[in-house]
């Protein structure tokens, strides 16, 4: 199976809200940063980071406007990631770095306008 399509079965364990699996397809000693954010490295920080997100999300979609997968299958994706989080719909613009290592996701890296998302959340 291609890096491209880790990527997409990652994708769709976000679109199922599916924490516990999401986790699964990361190395233990993943790194995951959203910039300009602070990163989180391993399962445990990275879980911790996302349960809250998702816990308050209803409904997640995540449009890939482009994917490439290079010769040494780091995966990079523009997209769109939509969240509903109660009567809202946060939509942003990202550009996400997915490194592997042994089939799983080690780094993970998205590019996004924090003041984009900070004024969808007001």
């Amino acid at each position: 199976m291609s890096n491209r399509q880790k990527v997409r079965d990652f994708i769709a364990a976000w679109e199922a809200r599916d924490l516990e699996r999401i986790i699964a397809m990361m190395t233990a000693d993943a790194l995951y940063h959203n910039i300009p954010m602070q990163p989180a490295r391993g399962r445990a920080e990275i879980r911790a980071m996302l349960a809250g997100f998702l816990a308050n999300a209803t409904a997640v979609r995540w449009e890939i406007h482009h994917i490439a997968e290079n010769e040494d299958g780091v995966v990079l994706t523009e997209r769109t990631d939509n969240f509903e989080m109660g009567p809202k719909t946060l939509s942003l613009r990202v550009m996400g770095t997915f490194e592997f290592r042994d089939g799983k996701i080690a780094a993970w890296r998205d590019y996004f306008d924090l003041g984009q998302f900070q004024s969808q959340m007001a």
